[in-house]
């Protein structure tokens, strides 16, 4: 495993955090899975150690929205593997999928903070623990988790479609302060409803019409190989990557600069 990275996925045990993490951990990277779950972790690591029984998995219990369960995964990831270089920030929070969707008026307190406090200030909190770490090595990336922009405005959507928005924009901006550290950041996206245990039948019965949770595979690995060297500031379309097409065509069809107008400064280098 010389080209091994060693990558913490958040809510790994489950949904499109463990389609990511399989993935990596098939690509032969070391993957840390960081869940709030003692039972849901321990049965992750279980099933990666009997299919890959060199080690290659690990389990850390915590929340994103704790900064000290955040610092100490970094540091549990670094004493097993003696290193890190990445994080992908996945865990999430959500209401309900069936039924109808609450207004913004609706919605508890506690409501919005744990969906806000999850989806957005645990990625700052992930990213910024890891950051400092990925810098000194030189090279390392930071792939946060986001929405169709259709769905950070749907009415319904909030406080989860706002909490995407601030992570889309912490996202480009964290990608223009790390310019030229060796350390990308980046989005990733299913491109539509995906097929995930929270998505409920009643709301959608065809589950054929979801995006299968595997799709995020090649391009999460993809984003973990020097082959995507110096991209950063872009969002990955998912649904729209071809894991037989070359990469030229995959970056063209798939991957869009973020907030362009917000990053008119990637464009003059």
């Amino acid at each position: 495993m010389s080209d091994s990275r060693v990558v913490i996925v958040t809510g790994a045990t489950s949904g499109l955090g463990k389609a990511m993490a399989l993935a990596l951990l098939e690509a032969g990277h070391r993957v840390v899975a960081f869940s709030r779950t003692q039972s849901a972790v321990d049965e992750f690591v279980a099933a990666a150690a009997n299919r890959w029984p060199d080690g290659r998995a690990y389990g850390v219990v915590g929340s994103v929205r704790s900064a000290d369960d955040c610092e100490r995964a970094v540091q549990c990831t670094i004493e097993r593997y003696g290193a890190i270089d990445g994080v992908v920030n996945n865990a999430g929070v959500h209401l309900p999928t069936s039924g109808r969707r609450p207004t913004f008026y609706e919605l508890s307190e506690e409501q919005w903070r744990a969906i806000v406090e999850t989806h957005l200030t645990g990625a700052f909190l992930m990213a910024r623990a890891v950051a400092p770490h990925l810098i000194a090595r030189g090279w390392g990336r930071i792939v946060n988790h986001e929405t169709n922009y259709d769905t950070m405005v749907r009415p319904g959507f909030t406080p989860y479609g706002a909490a995407k928005a601030g992570l889309d924009a912490a996202t480009v901006g964290w990608a223009e302060e790390l310019h030229e550290s060796g350390v990308t950041v980046n989005a990733i996206l299913p491109g539509g409803v995906a097929d995930v245990p929270r998505i409920s039948p009643q709301a959608f019965p065809d589950r054929e019409k979801l995006v299968k949770p595997q799709t995020m595979g090649p391009p999460i690995v993809w984003l973990f190989s020097r082959r995507s060297d110096g991209f950063s500031g872009y969002r990955i379309t998912a649904r729209l990557w071809d894991p037989a097409a070359a990469d030229e065509q995959n970056l063209r069809l798939a991957a869009t600069r973020i907030a362009e107008r917000y990053a008119r400064s990637f464009a003059a280098r």
